[in-house]
């Protein structure tokens, strides 16, 4: 027998005692094992154990020992099955909650600030609208410029948006979002450096320069708005596309408030900047854009059943509900300052915070979702047993 070894016969005698002093097993007491007289077995020296010796036979009515076995077997924690809670091993999350910080939440807002911008500046145009055009071209430009900075700031070197450009899958809605900046950023810039045309001089070596903006800023100005609808809500679509439960669920809602919320903040420009004679076109944008955004904000707060929690609670439900009143605030009063400068004004502005209370909230319910397992353990549970009963 190797040194140091306990013997598998006297474990054995060791795991009955410590039975026996829980009081699970009693077995048969017999001089014998005391040491006090023959013993009991096999050969010659065994004698049989008395006729009437009782036989304790473990009862299976014993209810389970509430205490842990410990080296004495006494004492010890309460073993009892603890409630279930939504965890995961080692208690790291299911999903990895999104690491984009708030430049990202920014980047959705100005990318749909330069969107709506671009089309109001399309409809200026097309209307024979100066300060309305102008208005749109320039905040466009400056949105455009604002989402780049926030989108490589997050990508944490230029060269990874570089590296994007490389190739082109359609169905990555990062890289045709990658491609609709790089098509829409150009032509957004011609269009805005055209509006300072009347500045260079008439003549000398700017002159050709002079004659020649004007027109190719019509031109870029029209090519940016036919591309504005899908740099307004292909972020919706990115959001949609990850395994963020809540962002995931309401694929059909995200577009729709993107778009909505695009056209909304273009509304916005177009009551700050121009004046109410040529705001006609952003009081339609501004009716159009809420009545989008509205919706969209109200389904998902209450279509998706258990995932609409995340954009009723906490900071989401806060800001989506701001978003809400400061929209309408902004509809009302740009139908009432028709005629009113300060009241077009302040709807501007009222429209402009409440794309900006948007964007965040739903930014905010996406990343509150993926931190709690429940979204994610209950609506599987659920689609299983739908599927299971064959409702799906």
């Amino acid at each position: 027998m190797t040194a140091g070894r306990i013997p598998v016969g006297q474990r054995f005698r060791g795991f009955r005692a410590r039975l026996a002093a829980d009081g699970v097993f009693r077995p048969q007491r017999s001089s014998a094992r005391l040491g006090h007289g023959p013993k009991v077995g096999v050969g010659p020296a065994a004698t049989a154990p008395p006729a009437d010796a009782p036989v304790v036979v473990p009862s299976r009515d014993v209810p389970p020992v509430g205490r842990r076995w410990g080296r004495g077997g006494r004492g010890g924690e309460e073993l009892r099955v603890p409630e279930a809670e939504f965890t995961s091993y080692y208690g790291r999350p299911i999903l990895k909650a999104p690491v984009w910080r708030w430049d990202i939440a920014a980047y959705l807002f100005t990318g749909g600030l330069a969107a709506g911008s671009s089309l109001l500046a399309a409809g200026g145009q097309l209307t024979g609208r100066p300060a309305l055009r102008r208005a749109g071209r320039l905040t466009a430009l400056g949105a455009v410029t604002a989402s780049a900075y926030f989108l490589i700031n997050d990508l944490g070197r230029p060269a990874r948006f570089h590296h994007m450009l490389r190739v082109a899958k359609p169905t990555s809605p990062m890289s045709v979002g990658t491609w609709i900046l790089t098509a829409y950023g150009p032509a957004a810039g011609l269009a805005a450096v055209a509006e300072g045309a009347p500045l260079l001089p008439a003549r000398g070596v700017f002159s050709p320069v002079r004659r020649l903006l004007p027109p190719a800023g019509q031109v870029a100005g029209l090519a940016a708005a036919a591309v504005a609808p899908a740099l307004a809500t292909y972020t919706g679509v990115l959001l949609a596309g990850t395994a963020v439960p809540s962002w995931h669920e309401a694929y059909p809602e995200l577009p729709t408030i993107f778009a909505g919320s695009a056209l909304a903040s273009g509304a916005g420009v177009g009551l700050l900047a121009a004046p109410c004679a040529q705001a006609g076109p952003a009081r339609r944008m501004a009716v159009a854009g809420a009545a989008l955004e509205l919706w969209g904000a109200h389904s998902v707060e209450t279509r998706l059943g258990l995932l609409s929690e995340p954009y009723r609670l906490g900071t989401a439900g806060r800001l989506l509900r701001a978003g809400r009143l400061l929209t309408a605030a902004g509809v009302v009063g740009a139908l009432a300052g028709r005629r009113s400068r300060v009241l077009s004004a302040l709807s501007g502005t009222a429209l402009l915070a409440a794309s900006v209370a948007t964007r965040f909230g739903i930014f905010h319910g996406g990343v509150a979702s993926a931190r709690d397992p429940r979204y994610t353990v209950l609506p599987q549970r659920e689609r299983i047993r739908r599927r299971e009963a064959g409702q799906v």
